[in-house]
């Protein structure tokens, strides 16, 4: 199973900051329990020093990130306020990926995350329950079979 974690980095910052990241990490851990043999990308993790690259190398990381978006599994958006670069990778993700959207957000009425998402959570800790409970693992496992069809699983 791969999984991309998406989330707001620079969000509405006019300058060249970046929200809080501790979401990442918690949330790569939830996968990591539940999904033990998963394949994990986090963008950030790979780009520490993103907000100081040149104008090619940050549209290289963009669309690239975009790209991988349609390949993976799960990609687990964490949408505390709305976040443009997040918008558009689940937009790949749903309209042109394989896999599933999950949102992390308290933006359900939001269009982008209301209708690029396959499922929606209102916090972590829901999402962390669910998980737990092993129902969210039966959903996904549902709709990826009803996304591509039960002979590709």
């Amino acid at each position: 199973m791969r999984f991309f974690i998406a989330g707001i980095m620079q969000g509405s910052h006019r300058e060249a900051i970046l929200h809080e990241q501790d979401y990442r990490s918690h949330v790569k851990s939830l996968l990591e329990l539940h999904y033990p043999d998963a394949d994990i990308y986090d963008p950030l993790a790979n780009h520490q020093a993103s907000l100081d690259y040149d104008d090619a190398m940050s549209r290289e990381v963009f669309y690239q990130h975009n790209r991988l978006c349609r390949e993976v599994d799960v990609v687990v958006a964490f949408v505390p306020e709305a976040s443009m670069g997040t918008a558009i990778e689940m937009w790949e993700a749903h309209e042109h990926g394989r896999g599933i959207v999950i949102a992390i957000s308290p933006l359900s009425h939001n269009w982008a995350v209301r209708f690029c998402s396959h499922i929606i959570f209102l916090d972590i800790d829901a999402f962390e329950a669910e998980l737990s409970s092993g129902m969210l693992i039966e959903e996904i496992g549902r709709l990826l079979k009803e996304k591509r069809g039960a002979t590709e699983l």
